[in-house]
């Protein structure tokens, strides 16, 4: 269960940092499969307080539950 919010979770914000960066190379790809990476850039972008509390939750079960 950890590690796939691990994996959801560096995706969406590698997501919403490459949007931020380089926002024509997501836009473009609104629908189809690699509208997936839009999606997760838009939650990063719009819940960013909640995708922050995940991320701190995920590296405090990394670092002292495992």
């Amino acid at each position: 269960m950890s590690f796939l919010l691990t994996v959801i979770l560096l995706l969406i914000c590698t997501c919403a940092y490459i949007r931020a960066m380089f926002p024509n190379l997501l836009d473009k790809n609104k629908t189809g499969l690699l509208g997936i990476f839009w999606k997760c850039a838009r939650i990063g972008e719009r819940k960013s307080p909640y995708v922050a509390v995940c991320c701190v939750v995920m590296a405090f079960s990394i670092l002292f539950m495992q």
